[in-house]
């Protein structure tokens, strides 16, 4: 248990780190939640919504698995910035860098060539042919993405977050502007409907990438980091290290996001109607899922830091303290959910089938809030420590072996509907929350004793 005097130390440098990397990470979930909004102003509301949410979920697995493949950074970087070791980090990130350039043509060949089976999908004819051409221009973005994830990694594990949460904030500003003038063809554009989101949201991650590549240029010159000395050549055995650690990671993020990827495939089976409810009430728990996210980065930089130290008992405290955190945040956004749902889904759309729909999912969400909290910054917090493999393991069990089956289930047998499948979810997270819980005081334990 945290004590107040452990609280107070190890709280006021948690939020320092963590506040800009949440805003970060909300300026993330913007650009999606922007996405929906704006294509849901569009004449065929519901068919616009689902094109996005389909092409969305399916982009994100792979996004994410190329996320998860440099989440090794966290542990690298963090722990070898503990230690003194700066130079260590730059090298880091430049093999990092050669992961990202190797990857980028892996991941987005699927994401190019995947539309062309949503009609075997089952996906309806209406959602597809606008979702088609959507999903092609997200396609565009994947290498500045992904340069983007490794240079992020890098300077979050060496406490340099407010350049992150500046990129993202503006990032969105750019995006905004983008989807007004693509989307309703504005200051003599042509209106590319839900296409132009797709285009908008390609240059924002661009942007993404060169103003994070920029400052790290600027960073280096004026405090003399010696980055541009840090040897080019591919470092094999460090590359087999952040595979190592990144690997497992990268297969628990794809088993979080494909499985709500399967569930919009499987969703996008009842309708667009359906299909639009789930995605409005999938970016309001993904969006409030982003503060614990953005907590879980500081918790793994904290620990890993704490351990570069050889400090298991101040990696200890920084791992409750954050996992406090988060927990806290998302008791508070349950409560929020249960009680202004209605007004959450006409932020989307004045459809009122629509609406009524996603206030049902809306309450599912909020059942799983607390525990979503909890396993995202244990997730952190267990990576930051080194272990990759634990969360991976705990993901895929719960979500593919319990939760998925369950769910479609009570949608498909039981006529629950999209629903059912909410359900499923819910229960999956609610386990994962209490099984991560317990492994890393486990874990922490065990470093402690052999300290």
């Amino acid at each position: 248990m945290l004590s107040l005097p452990t609280l107070r130390r190890e709280l006021p440098p948690t939020l320092r780190l963590a506040l800009p990397l949440v805003l970060a990470e909300l300026g993330w979930m913007s650009m999606v939640i922007v996405d929906t909004m704006m294509v849901g102003r569009l004449p065929n509301s519901a068919e616009s919504i689902g094109a996005v949410s389909i092409s969305s979920s399916i982009f994100i697995v792979f996004a994410f698995f190329g996320e998860g493949l440099l989440i090794g950074l966290d542990t690298l970087v963090s722990q070898a910035f503990g230690a003194g070791h700066r130079e260590d980090c730059h090298r880091s990130l430049i093999n990092g860098i050669y992961l990202s350039l190797a990857f980028t043509p892996i991941l987005t060949i699927p994401v190019w060539y995947l539309p062309l089976y949503f009609g075997r999908m089952g996906v309806d004819a209406k959602v597809a042919v606008l979702a088609v051409p959507y999903m092609r221009t997200l396609a565009v973005g994947m290498l500045p993405l992904l340069l983007y994830f490794a240079v992020r990694r890098t300077l979050q594990g060496m406490n340099i977050v407010r350049p992150i949460a500046f990129a993202l904030v503006t990032a969105n500003l750019i995006n905004f502007v983008g989807n007004y003038v693509f989307i309703f063809g504005k200051f003599g554009f042509p209106a590319f409907g839900v296409t132009g989101s797709g285009w908008a949201t390609a240059v924002s991650r661009t942007y993404l990438a060169l103003v994070l590549v920029g400052y790290l240029l600027w960073y280096d010159h004026r405090h003399r980091t010696d980055l541009l000395k840090t040897p080019v050549e591919i470092d094999i055995q460090r590359i087999r290290r952040l595979i190592a650690l990144g690997l497992p990671a990268a297969l628990q993020l794809t088993a979080e996001v494909s499985v709500f990827a399967l569930v919009a495939s499987l969703i996008a089976r009842l309708g667009a109607v359906p299909l639009a409810s789930h995605q409005i009430a999938l970016n309001t728990v993904s969006f409030t899922y982003m503060v614990p996210l953005g907590i879980s980065s500081a918790a793994a930089v904290r620990v890993g830091q704490a351990i570069g130290r050889h400090d298991p008992m101040g990696a200890r405290d920084a791992g409750n303290t954050a996992i406090l955190l988060g927990a806290s945040f998302m008791s508070c956004m349950s409560v929020a959910l249960l009680v202004f749902p209605r007004l959450v889904a006409r932020f989307y759309t004045h459809d009122p089938t629509v609406i009524r729909n996603a206030v049902i999912l809306l309450a599912a969400g909020a059942a799983f809030q607390l525990f979503d909290g909890i396993q995202t910054v244990a997730t952190g917090a267990l990576r930051g420590s080194g272990d990759t493999r634990t969360p991976m393991l705990c993901h895929f069990s719960a979500y593919w072996l319990m939760g998925l089956p369950l769910g479609a289930w009570l949608c498909f047998r039981r006529h629950w509907g999209a629903l059912g499948l909410w359900v499923g979810l819910s229960l999956s997270l609610i386990l994962i929350g209490i099984l991560l819980l317990i492994f890393w005081r486990r874990r922490i334990r065990h470093l402690i004793h052999d300290s």
